[in-house]
């Protein structure tokens, strides 16, 4: 039988389409926006699921601060609506398709649950998954479920919400998302540290981080990378940068700010960046743009890792000497983005999970071939494996939905 693409334009319809394939032993690839098709492994399915039907913002109220929006709404729709009312995502969401050198760069709030995706606030506000207070969807069975609803309480029985969050469309084609959202702060300060080497980047973030002075972003970008950046305060430093972010009231940020700079006031330069260029420098950190080139495309491999916050200037170090690249560290070095060059042997794989040490490395962006031949994922345990299976076979059965996705042959 030759695959068919299929764009459902109702809930209804959609149930309809999955049970159709689920009898037709048809594989679907989900599409939502398609900004994130090289994140993960290539779709094992020839038919594609289009849900560019499921958008729009059918409930938002500010003053309970919640929305609910089709799948296929785009970010950067959400992200103005709640703009408008002086209210933000406060897991700051990447937008992955400026990393992935997309022709679409606004992806969908749907990837975004779906991906489990967060910015540099994620160590401070948590991550998607944090925030998704419900959904309505279309399992790979062909039935139409809900979970959550649009409160934060005490529930019994399983937390799908949780479950849908990184699950990649693997699970079930999602028709609706409803979020909690919050206040966007009165200010916004970032601290800079300059000329601080890795290790006592991660030193001077750790203590940020057990301070009293509530900051919700640290990262550290080496000199070569710090260059890239479009503040001018950054990029002009002609040295390594690390930043420490402040926000809410205007007395309470100039306070922080203050305190900040003197607790750091051993290091070889200090500076502030005020609100615009605050807002900017911590957009380029979410999006990774630092590590992109000129024309905001990095074709060579782009990872992430997840470590120790403690481990994460001496891992990037020990990569980097086996391997030739560029990087920076956000979430106080718990995060490590990676740039490889081109010549690095599949994609650096092996020097990356050499070092890990019981974190995760996800390979973000690389080519179709290398995505096919190295695991994208952190290669999970037998017994995670074994439950992985279960949990797809329960809600998809007949492996329709996104197969192969995540890992080959699931």
């Amino acid at each position: 039988m030759t695959a068919q693409d299929f764009k459902p334009a109702s809930e209804e319809h959609l149930a309809e389409v999955v049970a159709f394939a689920v009898a037709a032993q048809q594989p679907l690839e989900l599409i939502g926006r398609g900004s994130k098709r090289g994140f993960g492994r290539a779709t094992q399915a020839a038919g594609q699921l289009d849900l560019s039907g499921f958008s729009g913002i059918s409930m938002y109220e500010p003053d309970e601060l919640v929305m609910t929006a089709g799948p296929a709404t785009p970010l950067a729709e959400i992200e103005a609506a709640l703009a408008a009312e002086n209210q933000e995502l406060a897991f700051e969401p990447p937008h992955m398709g400026h990393m992935q050198a997309n022709a679409v760069t606004d992806g969908s709030i749907g990837g975004v649950f779906a991906c489990n995706l967060a910015g540099p606030r994620r160590f401070k506000a948590g991550s998607a998954r944090d925030h998704l207070l419900g959904f309505r969807g279309v399992s790979g069975r062909g039935e139409v479920f809900k979970s959550g609803g649009r409160v934060v309480k005490n529930v019994t029985g399983y937390d799908l919400c949780k479950l849908m969050c990184g699950s990649f469309g693997t699970l079930a084609a999602l028709t609706e998302v409803t979020f909690k959202v919050l206040p966007r702060a009165e200010k916004i300060w970032t601290v800079l540290a300059f000329g601080l080497t890795a290790g006592e980047a991660v030193q001077a973030m750790a203590a940020a981080a057990g301070s009293p002075h509530d900051v919700t972003g640290l990262c550290h970008l080496p000199e070569a990378v710090a260059a890239r950046s479009s503040v001018d305060f950054v990029s002009g430093a002609a040295a390594s940068v690390t930043a420490f972010r402040v926000e809410g009231p205007a007395p309470s940020v100039v306070h922080r700010a203050a305190a900040l700079q003197a607790t750091l006031g051993t290091a070889p330069g200090i500076e502030v960046l005020h609100s615009h260029r605050s807002v900017t420098f911590w957009r380029e950190v979410r999006d990774v743009a630092p590590l992109l080139d000129s024309e905001g495309t990095f074709g060579n491999p782009l990872w992430r890792l997840s470590v120790t916050p403690t481990r994460g200037g001496q891992t990037m170090h020990d990569i980097l000497e086996q391997v030739s690249g560029r990087g920076m560290l956000d979430w106080a070095g718990g995060q490590i983005w990676l740039g490889l060059d081109a010549g690095a042997e599949d994609g650096g794989v092996a020097p990356i999970r050499a070092v890990m040490d019981g974190g995760h490395a996800t390979l973000i962006r690389g080519a179709a071939d290398l995505r096919a031949r190295v695991p994208v994922f952190q290669p999970q345990s037998a017994p995670l494996a074994a439950l992985t299976q279960r949990i797809k076979d329960g809600f998809d059965p007949k492996g329709i939905l996104n197969p192969g996705r995540m890992v080959e042959g699931v």
